[in-house]
């Protein structure tokens, strides 16, 4: 039976049962070890990729410059690239080793608009690439596939659910990446989570007047979207306290003298259970429903990306992770969480096993997706912090490898798409 610190549980290996000569501990300190230098071998040229990142941000589906100098950096390590994987001109799929099990590692890289890497997406891919450039040479020896899967959009437009969809994390057995987040968050990601989100645009069709000359027989949408952002104010009053919506009107008019015939309103809401959010949505719904009522309007509700889902932590990952942060002297008790926020890796965590632990920056006072974080971004605790974690994901890897009980359920859990079993997250 597994352990809540698997990685304490010195089982012997295949690789050690292979050589006979190393128990499961030797294989780990040794492989762990090696990695951990790997790391250091790369992390100039992985500190260069970072910053050049985070001075150059690409908005979602925009990333060609970042999709072009971390592939460039992978295939200088030994890795064989494909590009433009799932039909995204901006994915990657960068392979080293051929073993039976399959290992993705998660490659974020856009940005954020108007403010840049203000979610650290630069630490988020240097982390990960990081990880992978150290493993590589160790590949065939764990017996794994290794994958750097770079997946665009994050921010808005779901660019893992697309790929997911389009197959590229089929065979995939376990999926990980870290998040940098202010100071303060737990290290410990065990039952840590994140809120499914939807993104949606709700259209008001009305008629057009003079403003003047004959109002009364104009039919006015952009009322209909301001009476949509009251009755939505209005019930957040009555919402639990961890569910959340946001709106702006990105449409409500195009002149004075005109009666607004058309109006459009941009919103999201978020829940940390599928069925919560069902509810949420389906409330959120009926007030743009009842604008359109009062005002005569028609209404159009149409979703504008993919729907985020919860992540759900893999409890053995979580596990392998906590002991690598412990073994760099970090406190792993569990700590602070995030109130909220959203990821694609959700929707990944949801048939694979994955992990995506938040990685507070010491220090770090400010929230992210702010103009101070950006600036947090790009600073040398920052980059100390993800060379900390790209360590703890190789660490993880290899544990996750050598440890044959474990290495068996990842295996069995390779993601297919054809209707068959999919993996066991917990």
């Amino acid at each position: 039976m597994a352990t809540n610190n698997p990685a304490d549980t010195g089982a012997e290996t295949g690789i050690g049962a292979e050589t006979g000569a190393d128990t499961g501990a030797d294989v780990r300190s040794r492989l762990g070890a090696g990695t951990s230098s790997g790391v250091s071998d790369w992390q100039d040229r992985v500190l260069g990729l970072a910053r050049t990142l985070h001075a150059q941000p690409e908005i979602a589906f925009h990333e060609t410059g970042a999709a072009a100098a971390i592939t460039e950096l992978l295939a200088g390590g030994g890795f064989t690239v494909e590009h433009g994987t799932g039909g995204l001109p901006t994915a990657f799929t960068a392979t080293a080793g051929s073993g039976e099990l399959t290992v993705a590692l998660c490659v974020e890289y856009d940005a954020l608009p108007e403010i840049g890497h203000a979610c650290g997406h630069n630490l988020i891919a240097g982390a990960s690439v990081a990880a992978a450039l150290a493993l590589a040479p160790y590949a065939d020896e764990l017996g794994i596939t290794l994958k750097a899967i770079g997946t665009p959009a994050e921010e808005h437009g779901g660019g893992k659910t697309l790929l997911l969809e389009a197959g590229a994390f089929d065979g995939v057995g376990l999926a990980l990446m870290v998040h940098p987040v202010q100071d303060g968050i737990g290290r410990n990601p065990a039952g840590s989570t994140s809120q499914a989100v939807g993104r949606y645009r709700a259209v008001f069709r009305g008629r057009a007047a003079h403003a003047a000359a004959a109002p009364h027989q104009g039919v006015n949408a952009a009322d209909a979207a301001t009476l949509s952002q009251v009755a939505v104010g209005l019930l957040r009053q009555q919402l639990p306290g961890d569910q959340r919506v946001a709106l702006f009107v990105s449409e409500g008019g195009a002149a004075t003298n005109i009666i607004p015939e058309r109006a459009a309103v941009d919103f999201e809401c978020r829940a940390f259970t599928l069925p919560e959010y069902g509810t949420l949505l389906e409330r959120v719904r009926r007030c743009f429903e009842g604008a359109a009522l009062a005002t005569g309007t028609e209404l159009t509700v149409e979703a504008t990306e993919p729907l985020y889902e919860p992540l759900v932590q893999d409890e053995v990952l979580a596990g392998f992770w906590t002991a690598a942060m412990a073994s760099a002297g970090r406190d792993v008790t569990s700590g602070g969480r995030l109130a909220g926020g959203s990821t694609d890796m959700g929707n990944i965590s949801q048939v694979i096993p994955s992990l995506h632990p938040w990685l507070s920056i010491p220090g770090a006072d400010a929230p992210i997706h702010s103009h101070a974080f950006a600036a947090i971004a790009d600073t040398p605790v920052a980059y100390d912090t993800m060379f900390e974690a790209a360590r703890a994901l190789a660490r993880t890897v290899v544990d996750a490898a050598v440890d044959t009980e474990h290495r068996q359920r990842f295996v069995a859990a390779a993601h297919r798409r054809d209707g068959g079993e999919e993996a066991v997250t917990t």
